[in-house]
């Protein structure tokens, strides 16, 4: 069966490490070596595979680039696959090779399965791939919201769905009270607003414009203004090209062309092209006589009544005045009177917008009271098997006397109206619900739970999250578990017990470990030596796997600082024979 491993990361010009290759094996692996060896540039090198910050001072000195190169074989259908192939990732015999690169600049690249991807990528996977924890990541589990995520984690589906219910409900009551607020502190700005838009429009209603309208009185009183001079000159015309009445001797245009086009006609048999002036000349005739006739109809029609000209310039003024306010012509200012009408029912329909959205945020309020009494009621139940169960793992890391326990409370909400219902008390509510969550620690009988940022110790805390790990191990596991140092401040039985908690969870995970404790590095499957030399002014540091004699030298360095003292070998000797039996 192919399950999800780690099976190594090539570094190169990170830190102390000039160019080391960590081999890693499906169980758990230690890493160990003296201080300042580079053991920490591990723990660094896979969060930048998992798309972790990247610091331009990691790169070595010297060197242009850093890059960590990273091997990861996956279990078919494992989430992590299946969001690598959607990004275009392709499997080296069903591995997944993942590579980043950090230069001097500060500038990063990624690269997974061969194809460049954005970094955030790598992010995306880490939560499928593998659980980092290190001494910051006991620092976070300090703060109360951490712990909540972990109870949270823990509860699985039971806190999980109604989160998602509760969530949902939680933004649109967030953007409900928005709305209603800016209805509500707005109502004068917007009364002032609907008032003004009335008065347009009834000034508007009041002209009643006609679309183009301003166009065509223009033009009318432009014609009334010039009636006499437009009839003189239509008369003139007329007579010009019809003759005049009262003198029967003058000369017209169509007397003349009349006479033309009959001296054409008699001839035009003879000739193509005089036939075809003929027939053009008779066209000049009908064109002649129908304009004269439009004149004499033009001279007629023409209205050059003085009140008529007193009315389209009193209307032209009307409409004049509101072209000076609401747009450039007649057509802008009827848009403009369309817009504002729809406006104006926009805003004398605020407050029946704000009865409904009155309505909708206090049934959000009730629907939110009866979700975050459900998150109350899951994170209590969950919480009772979670500290459980985190007690029984401290029994077996030499604190059988320890209790683990949460704190879940709710504050009451300073005004009524404006918290949800919990057990009949209205609480302060948040994005996450209503429960304030804290993890509390009784580190012997008879004294009283503290938060553990008070009443743990630094190995009673490095023991508390490795409890809490393991818990968690069993409810929602990931394949590779890597822990830095979280041994800190633990000793003697406790460091074996941890040791030996630690192969209990490499049982069903991947385990990686960064210890200065033999005790714990005894009971790893492979233990890696971090070893720097110095050579002038170059530092290196190279990576091995340690066997037989080797192991047993390192674990009495560990011991006594002294690889060669038989009463250290001796010891070394015992703790690993003591892993095996457990094994």
């Amino acid at each position: 069966m192919v399950v999800t491993v780690l099976e190594e990361m090539r570094i190169r010009s990170l830190g102390v490490i000039d160019d080391a290759v960590v081999e890693l094996s499906p169980g758990f692996t230690a890493v160990t070596g003296e201080t300042g060896a580079g053991k920490t540039m591990v723990v660094t090198s896979l969060g930048l595979l998992l798309g972790g910050r990247a610091d331009p001072a990691l790169v070595r000195i010297g060197a242009k680039s850093a890059v960590v190169e990273g091997r990861i074989t996956l279990a078919p259908g494992a989430p992590a696959m299946l969001r690598a192939e959607e990004a275009g990732a392709e499997l080296d015999e069903g591995a997944l090779l993942i590579s980043r690169t950090v230069s001097a600049e500060g500038r990063s690249r990624a690269h997974l399965g061969g194809r460049s991807v954005p970094v955030g990528m790598l992010g995306e996977l880490a939560d499928d791939l593998v659980a980092v924890h290190g001494q910051t990541d006991q620092q976070g589990l300090l703060r109360p919201a951490r712990q909540r995520k972990a109870l949270d984690r823990y509860a699985g589906d039971a806190v999980g769905a109604p989160g998602a219910a509760y969530a949902t409900a939680y933004r649109r009551l967030r953007a409900v009270a928005a709305e209603l607020d800016e209805l509500t502190t707005r109502a004068r700005e917007r009364a002032q607003e609907a008032d003004l838009l009335r008065f347009g429009l009834t000034e508007i209603a009041a002209v009643e414009p006609l679309a183009g309208e301003d166009t065509e009185l223009a033009a009318e009183a432009e014609r009334l203004g010039h009636a006499e001079a437009l009839a003189s000159a239509a008369s003139l015309a007329h007579a010009a090209l019809a003759g005049n009445p009262e003198d029967p001797e003058g000369v017209d245009a169509t007397t003349l062309v009349g006479g033309a086009g009959r001296a054409l006609d008699a001839v035009k048999a003879h000739d193509p092209v005089l036939a075809g002036l003929a027939d053009r000349m008779g066209e000049i005739a009908i064109l002649l006589t129908d304009v004269a006739g439009e004149l004499a109809g033009y001279a007629d029609n023409l209205d050059a009544d003085p009140r008529r000209l007193a009315a389209v310039e009193e209307r032209r003024a009307a409409l004049t005045g509101l072209t000076r306010k609401y747009g450039a012509d007649i057509d802008a200012v009827l848009a403009w009177s369309e817009e504002s009408a729809a406006r104006l029912t926009e805003l004398e329909g605020d407050d029946e917008r704000i009865g409904e959205l009155t309505a909708e945020r206090d049934a959000l309020r009730a629907e939110l009271s009866g979700l975050a009494q459900a998150l109350t009621d899951a994170r209590t139940e969950a919480a009772a098997r979670f500290a459980e169960a985190v007690t029984a793992e401290l029994a077996s890391l030499a604190m059988p006397h320890a209790r683990v326990s949460f704190d879940i409370r709710q504050t009451e909400s300073p005004d009524e109206s404006a918290g949800v219902d919990v057990g009949g008390r209205s609480v302060v509510y948040g994005p996450h619900g209503a429960d304030e969550v804290e993890l509390l620690l009784a580190p012997h009988p008879g004294a009283q739970p503290r938060p553990i940022a008070k009443g743990a110790s630094g190995g009673e805390l490095s023991r508390v999250m490795l409890a809490v790990e393991v818990v968690f191990a069993g409810s929602d596991p990931v394949p590779t578990y890597l822990f830095d140092e979280v041994d800190a401040g633990v000793g003697g039985k406790a460091a074996v017990e941890v040791g030996r908690r630690l192969a209990k969870l490499a049982r069903s995970a991947q385990v990686v470990v960064v210890t200065h404790l033999p005790q714990v590095a005894a009971f790893a499957d492979r233990q890696l030596l971090v070893e720097k030399t110095v050579d002038g002014s170059v530092t290196s540091s190279g990576v091995t796997v340690l066997e037989g004699e080797d192991r047993v030298r390192e674990l009495s360095r560990m011991l006594a600082g002294q690889e060669d003292s038989e009463t250290a070998r001796a010891h070394a000797e015992e703790l690993l024979a003591t892993a095996r039996s457990d094994a």
